[in-house]
């Protein structure tokens, strides 16, 4: 069951991977755009979504825990087959997109609060009513 956690953080990673070489190809950028985070953001909804319908075993997350241990050093890894210069120099659309995205993540914290603490106060109202 472990290897489920790991077979699909490989199918986010190549996933994510292919969104960043669109993005950058997209905004004429010849390098991944964003490749690393995109796997993640799918890590995080594709999981979160096959727990809640009870398809994603405790075991299965063991394997995605086992990589998360390794997160840093494989984010570094990534980075550093990227051409920084080369997306820097390549235009101002480098630069802009990435304040997009980031000025993007930062408006949609709110929502995100929002979305969690709704869960919460479900999760405490249905205790309530149990115990």
């Amino acid at each position: 069951m472990i290897i489920y956690g790991v077979a699909l953080l490989s199918l986010c990673t190549l996933l994510g991977l292919l969104i960043g070489d669109l993005l950058g190809t997209a905004i004429g950028v010849k390098a991944n755009v964003g490749g690393v985070g995109f796997a993640m953001l799918l890590l995080l909804l594709v999981s979160e979504r096959l727990k809640r319908a009870g398809r994603f075993a405790e075991l299965s997350s063991q394997g995605i825990s086992f990589w998360t241990a390794l997160y840093i050093p494989i984010v570094i890894a990534m980075a550093a087959q990227q051409n920084v210069l080369g997306a820097v120099s390549g235009g101002p659309m480098a630069i802009l997109a990435g304040i997009a995205a980031t000025v993007l993540c930062f408006a949609l914290i709110p929502l995100v609060d929002r979305i969690g603490s709704r869960e919460r106060t479900a999760l405490a109202s249905a205790q309530d009513k149990l115990g």
